[in-house]
């Protein structure tokens, strides 16, 4: 295998989907404290999610609480109820390069700017005939950290 061109910084955040993402918030805003720092929404992505944050500075962490604009539409935001991880990485554009290479299968659209304005990518949660590799039930978002996460967090990424 070649050699990673990529390191994996830290987790960025945790999306979470509900049908009603005030019952979400009950528990997260109002009894668990996360504050509340944007909103999101996108018909494409048929999400509304609000945008949380867990502790401070560069090791903070996103909770994105989401719920479908269209019930009946997809994608299903709210299903499963853990939505997607997301992942700090240092380059993303060699990332999911060499992931390709790799046979890592991605979802449709490519790199883009993500909710909270960062550029980002999904692997699918499942493999098909040409992509051996997904993430085996679990959507994954690579996150293209930006230069003050990469410099607080270097050094401390794990080996995938």
């Amino acid at each position: 295998m070649a050699p990673r061109p990529f390191v994996v910084l830290g987790l960025q955040q945790v999306a979470i989907g509900g049908e009603d993402k005030r019952a979400l918030a009950a528990l997260w805003v109002d009894l668990l404290g996360l504050l509340k720092v944007g909103e999101y929404k996108s018909a494409a992505e048929n999400v509304d999610e609000d945008i949380l944050r867990l502790g401070s500075g560069p090791a903070s962490v996103e909770v994105d609480l989401m719920q479908p604009l269209d019930p009946n539409a997809h994608p299903r935001v709210s299903t499963p109820a853990l939505n997607h991880i997301g992942l700090w990485v240092d380059d993303l554009r060699a990332a999911v390069a060499w992931l390709e290479r790799q046979g890592v299968r991605f979802t449709p659209g490519g790199i883009r700017k993500g909710a909270s304005g960062h550029d980002v990518c999904f692997i699918h949660p499942k493999p098909d005939e040409n992509s051996k590799y997904s993430g085996e039930g679990v959507l994954i978002e690579l996150v293209q950290a930006p230069p003050e996460i990469r410099a607080a967090l270097s050094g401390k990424g794990s080996e995938i």
